[in-house]
């Protein structure tokens, strides 16, 4: 083997000819491709006729700009159809990729052999002359190639056809990419630097710190179509062509003035009227706002055409928030009687409304809820485990995946999430979560 390799190098220096329009590298011919097959003991028969010399880029080459990245099903199709893939990313943060739907965490990872990028370099069927191996023929003719293979002349010529391919870059690592929930944390705290209070409070606002939708967008950590979640979640609205947050309290009293409207008005709660609803606010609240609001609080009326009817979960969370003050803890009952009084007639509180904003704590004598907003609990899981464990000693999984949700991606479950971060055991037939510390 070791004269093998040694006979290929001798040759390969003292061979090679000098091509005119590089005068630094040396190209190979025909003759030395030959040469090489002999001293390989290969049957030359037996290859295409096809031979592809391939050379390493020289320094005129650039290709510094080029990057190897993985791609599952669902980018793939989207670079196909045309759309673009877009890396997002502020200096301390961590880069993602987000198609228009999708968000993955980038990473950068080794490759155990050397890749090479080659333009236009053929495969398999594509080298051959022969109409059997050769795809750009639908001949049935097989005679150059029985011809070939059924000579017994050792010495047969066999036609060659060589090429030169030229490798544009060499890849020693790759970005693998991994699907993960939309961060949102920042677009939270872009908000709130400019909530919107009333016309009255807008000359303590920042003008500079006022975003408009493609700018939030371009910042955030998420595809498009998250983004747009992200602005339901928050309840986001456009003001003047910039995206703002309510401050709850003027939110909350603008929401109650809304709904006064329908006892004002007897209506059914599906027969609430858009039109009517902004007008009978004009001149409490500007109308982008109020229009606003009702677009994110109602929904289209399934009863009754053009008219609509308020979320139920949105108008018993705002009123919980409202109840719920932070530092404060209510009696289970007290504080169900007191949210239920609050809501419209023919609404009902429950206590699913409350994920992510507040909880159930059984601990003590008495059964109490408290408030615990998602928002303000760390973005580390691990910090937040260890916060969530101080509020509470042993949480049930229903209870606990509102907290930690935003840490999941398709491969990586709540209760994967849960037995990496805590211990179970079981109370009177009930699964429950505490601190493995």
């Amino acid at each position: 083997m070791k004269n093998f390799w040694r006979a290929i190098a001798e040759m390969e220096l003292e061979d090679m000819e000098v091509d005119e329009n590089a005068p630094h590298r040396y190209v190979r011919t025909a003759e030395d491709v030959k040469a090489i097959v002999k001293h390989a003991k290969m049957d030359e028969r037996q290859l295409t006729q096809l031979t592809q010399a391939l050379y390493y880029p020289g320094a005129e080459v650039v290709s510094d700009n080029l990057r190897l990245l993985e791609l599952d099903e669902h980018m793939l199709q989207q670079i196909r159809t045309g759309q673009t893939l877009h890396f997002k990313g502020g200096l301390h943060e961590k880069v993602v990729l987000c198609t228009d739907e999708r968000t993955y965490d980038v990473k950068g990872a080794e490759i155990s052999n050397s890749l090479l990028l080659v333009p236009e370099l053929k495969f398999a069927a594509a080298t051959s002359t022969s109409p059997l191996k050769s795809p750009r023929t639908g001949n049935a003719n097989t005679s150059l190639e029985r011809s070939l293979n059924d000579s017994a002349d050792d010495d047969l010529e066999v036609p060659r056809t060589l090429e030169q391919k030229q490798v544009l870059t060499i890849f020693h690592e790759y970005f693998e990419c991994r699907e993960i929930r939309p961060r949102y944390r920042k677009l939270g705290e872009l908000l709130q630097l400019t909530r919107y209070s009333g016309p009255e409070n807008e000359y303590c606002i920042e003008r500079k710190l006022l975003f408009s939708f493609q700018q939030l967008l371009d910042t955030v950590q998420c595809s498009r179509a998250q983004f747009v979640e992200g602005l339901n979640q928050y309840r986001a609205l456009e003001f003047d062509g910039h995206i703002r947050i309510l401050d709850y309290e003027y939110e909350y009293r603008i929401i109650n003035l809304m709904l006064g409207v329908i006892s004002e008005n007897s209506w059914a709660l599906d027969e609430v009227e858009r039109e009517e609803t902004i007008y009978a606010l004009q001149g409490i609240a500007p109308e982008p706002i109020v229009a606003g609001l009702f677009d994110v609080y109602t929904k289209p009326s399934d009863r009754c055409p053009n008219k609509f009817r308020y979320q139920e979960s949105l108008v018993a969370r705002i009123v919980a928030q409202n109840i719920l003050q932070p530092g404060l803890r209510f009696r289970s009952e007290e504080f169900m009687c007191t949210w239920q009084d609050a809501l419209p007639e023919g609404m009902t509180c429950k206590l699913e409304y409350l994920r992510g904003l507040g909880i159930l704590d059984r601990e003590g004598a008495q059964p109490c809820v408290r408030s615990l907003a998602e928002e303000q609990l760390p973005s580390n899981i691990n910090d937040r485990m260890r916060a969530l464990f101080k509020t509470k000693r042993k949480w049930t999984m229903d209870e606990m995946e509102p907290y930690i949700d935003c840490f999941t991606t398709p491969t990586l479950s709540v209760s994967t999430l849960l037995a990496k971060h805590a211990r179970s055991l079981t109370e009177g037939g009930i699964r429950y979560f505490v601190s493995k510390h």
